[in-house]
């Protein structure tokens, strides 16, 4: 028996979308990538979530038979609904990933977690052999961390203990991220909060040194990952 529910039927996504016109040509090179049988590993953000919309509609057209595994609650409630089958890496281990990123330099290095869900991200990345990852042009930058602070996943008590370790490893200003809708700090879908975190420089140690603190839960770097970049 399903729910008819009027909230999952009206859903849409929480803002703007940026550049929609070229994310939606990317959105569509990966939904000419879907076969019937695929298991896909689904990221969070707005290009991830266009392409979702043109995956269900080649899925709707040609009657092909998939599965999804969501880093984010947004994109669950999405696939719920498009109709598309949601699993878990308990189940399945994912053919393929797409996901967005914050910034990408010439070596491939992603800051990723504007969104907050970087951990599962992370181990979404890390369980697939094929990431391709979907930006436009103005997540492409010469230099990591230009644009954007290195978010971390912090466990609410260790959040001062993070933060002084955090400032020996040369972090230049460090925030706790703010919540929109409500009062407080953002709390994650695991249960955590989120320090942005700005580095004069991004070494290719720096994401293993910042997991190292007890504490950290994940951060938003991503160096040295298997990932395939499409540039909307």
């Amino acid at each position: 028996m399903n729910w008819n529910s009027d909230i999952i039927k009206s859903l849409t996504w929480s803002e703007n979308i940026i550049n929609r016109e070229g994310k939606e040509k990317v959105a569509d090179e990966i939904a000419n990538k879907v076969k019937s049988g695929d298991v896909l590993g689904i990221g969070s953000g707005s290009t991830s979530y266009l392409a979702l919309l043109a995956i269900a509609k080649k899925v709707k057209a040609e009657n092909l038979q998939i599965k999804a595994i969501p880093t984010s609650i947004e994109i669950s409630l999405t696939c719920s609904e498009l109709g598309i089958p949601v699993t878990t890496l308990y189940e399945n281990k994912p053919d393929w990933l797409f996901d967005g990123a914050d910034e990408v330099d010439p070596y491939n290095r992603l800051i990723k977690g504007r969104g907050g869900a970087m951990f599962k991200e992370k181990l979404m990345i890390r369980s697939s052999p094929v990431n391709y990852i979907l930006v436009d042009d103005s997540k492409l930058v010469k230099k990591l961390g230009s644009k954007f602070p290195v978010p971390i996943e912090v466990f609410p008590q260790a959040l001062l203990e993070v933060e002084s370790k955090l400032k020996q490893m040369g972090a230049t200003e460090l925030n706790l991220r703010p919540a929109k809708g409500k009062d407080g700090p953002v709390v994650t879908e695991n249960g955590n909060l989120i320090l942005d975190a700005r580095f004069g420089e991004i070494g290719d140690d720096l994401e293993q040194r910042i997991k190292s603190i007890t504490g950290v839960i994940e951060s938003g770097l991503f160096i040295g990952h298997n990932v395939e970049i499409l540039v909307a």
